[in-house]
């Protein structure tokens, strides 16, 4: 682990990232992060915050149906356990956090912020990072995860970073593909991967940092005229 100590306003904080997270920037030496502190994030419509232990409960409730897991990898355990969810972010999720290897955010609408209704998260991969997300499904289709993407894809380059993100769709996951297209993602490479629902055929989507700030103007020109 890389780092240092710092201290503010009276409290005493370990600054660092993992080296294997190091390892995955290229480029201008990367924005240094407070290991165990992630921002919280805000879009028009929701409030991201970090993923906590209490949120398992609410995630094992919403989060093992069909609907959601069949394009997830085959790291999701299927038929879902009833401490699926507990075991995962206890064992998983907050020690990676907590390592400075992945940042996961809890989805939650700002008009109702008591319980989360999905989650999306950056993992810190070998030259790059990797986004994962699910939503509840009382609340697809609305475009709350276009608006969660491009808030976590500003804190992927210019918080964390990273010169790329990169990420793996079945190409029959179509509503997913398309939070990538509206995004500015592009297809780099097709390939076959192991998902809950089978071995599918995959597309891997791109975005460099420089893409994604060209991309964000765009955006920000259209929410403008609108």
């Amino acid at each position: 682990m890389s780092g240092f100590s710092l201290s503010m306003q009276g409290e005493s904080y370990r600054i660092g990232i993992s080296d294997s997270a190091l390892k995955a920037r290229s480029g201008p030496p990367p924005v240094v992060i407070l290991m165990t502190v992630i921002a919280i994030l805000q879009t028009e419509r929701l409030l991201l915050q970090p993923l906590q232990l209490a949120d398992a409960e609410r995630t094992q409730r919403l989060f093992p149906q069909w609907e959601i897991v069949k394009f997830l990898s085959t790291q999701i355990p299927w038929p879902y356990p009833a401490d699926g969810a507990f075991t995962y972010y206890r064992d998983v999720a907050l020690p990676a956090i907590k390592r400075g290897e992945q940042w996961h955010w809890a989805l939650r609408l700002r008009q109702s912020p008591e319980e989360h209704i999905g989650s999306i998260g950056l993992i810190a991969k070998e030259g790059h990072a990797t986004r994962g997300f699910w939503l509840g499904l009382p609340w697809q289709g609305q475009g709350l995860m276009t608006e969660a993407v491009i808030s976590v894809n500003n804190y992927c380059f210019d918080v964390l970073g990273f010169t790329v993100l990169r990420v793996p769709k079945a190409v029959v996951n179509i509503a997913s593909r398309r939070v990538s297209e509206k995004t500015g993602m592009r297809v780099i490479a097709t390939e076959e991967r192991d998902y809950v629902s089978g071995r599918l055929l995959t597309e891997i989507w791109e975005i460099t940092a420089d893409e994604w700030r060209e991309k964000r103007q765009l955006i920000q020109a259209n929410e403008e005229r609108s």
